[in-house]
């Protein structure tokens, strides 16, 4: 099991931290993500995993931060190449329009134009959204079983019903991730016995008021009601007794860290890991290995997996006359563009405007 840190900050992205996403690979192949909070999707594409791969998202709650950048990995997804159904897994609300489905029914309206611009320039088939949507209060729920991989769910509590965590376990491993949570009695009771035991750590509320200018109020409201404070966090690993704990969820600084962790040992003696973005977590049944990663700014897209269809020009949406009176064609320029193409590629492909 190969676990990557692709958001570990707080709800507001930064360029060292952006918001919550973890990536988890398995020696079978199967690759997931867990959230893909905002600032997140340029990290997904420094992994140089063709997006095919990718096509596995679970969704903890809704908040921006935890699935901010979705629809940019969706759609942006279409023109890197991702040829197959994005699947998306969430849980419900308290009443349907809080629940995922709601959420993501919404979304797809919302980008209609961007979605219509894309028919018939591309192939599509990678725009395809599969949404699996669960129950939020089911405890230890199968919320997916495929090729030797379940995925079971808990309910977290963070803000209102409909937040949860989630458990994926292969090969005699076991991965936790708590999204965002209060300490909770589902949490403590099903990720014991994990290899790698996921849960925030928000930054103390003191941090909070000094650093982030909350009053004193918010400061304790957010940093130890809404979220787990760093004696929360460790507070909860020491009753779950993880192979290894992992805080984060707060942004990781030079002047911030040592406090936390100083907190964190104050409830907590185990093994820990406060994490980073690009942070490496490789997992075997006798060793876990934490390390930073190499990144590569200068990102291309994989190649496809599959073989691509032509667009399908027909699905094009036509442009008003009065758009197509302003056109200038420039046949003489993007012709031999045309003629370029056609002939290092053996095709016969004509200007859409002539």
């Amino acid at each position: 099991m190969r676990i990557v840190a692709l958001g570990t900050g707080q709800p507001s992205v930064r360029p060292k931290q952006a918001s919550a996403c973890w990536l988890v690979e398995l020696g079978n192949g199967d690759k997931f993500l867990f959230d893909v909070g905002s600032g997140c999707h340029e990290r997904i594409a420094a992994q140089k995993i063709p997006y095919d791969y990718l096509d596995k998202v679970f969704i903890s709650h809704l908040h921006v931060d935890h699935y901010g950048d979705l629809a940019s990995f969706w759609l942006g997804g279409t023109v890197m190449n991702r040829l197959t159904p994005l699947r998306i897994w969430g849980p419900t609300g308290a009443t349907p329009e809080y629940g995922t489905k709601y959420a993501l029914d919404l979304m797809q309206k919302m980008y209609v134009w961007d979605v219509a611009t894309r028919m018939g320039f591309v192939d599509f088939r990678g725009g395809a959204l599969e949404v699996h949507e669960f129950p939020y209060d089911s405890v230890n729920n199968v919320i997916y079983n495929e090729n030797g991989v379940v995925v079971r769910s808990v309910p977290a509590i963070h803000t209102i019903d409909g937040a949860v965590s989630f458990i994926l376990e292969w090969n005699g491993l076991k991965f936790v991730y708590g999204g965002d949570t209060f300490p909770n009695k589902w949490y403590v009771e099903h990720a014991k016995g994990a290899d790698v035991a996921i849960h925030e750590c928000f930054l103390p509320p003191t941090l909070l008021v000094t650093k982030q200018g909350f009053t004193p109020s918010e400061g304790l409201m957010v940093g130890s009601q809404a979220h787990s404070s760093p004696e929360q966090f460790g507070k909860v690993m020491s009753l779950v007794k993880p192979r290894l704990g992992v805080g984060y969820h707060f942004y990781n600084d030079f002047d911030t860290a040592p406090e936390v962790r100083d907190r964190v040992r104050k409830t907590y003696s185990g093994p820990l890991a406060l994490a980073l973005d690009y942070m490496v977590f490789n997992v075997t049944k006798d060793d876990i290995r934490v390390r930073m990663s190499a990144v590569d700014e200068e990102i291309w897209p994989s190649p496809p997996l599959k073989k691509k269809n032509p667009p399908d020009t027909s699905k094009m949406i036509p442009f008003s006359d009065f758009i197509r009176s302003g056109a200038l064609a420039l046949p003489k320029v993007v012709g031999p563009i045309f003629d370029e193409v056609n002939e290092k590629y053996g095709t016969k492909i004509e200007p859409t405007w002539k």
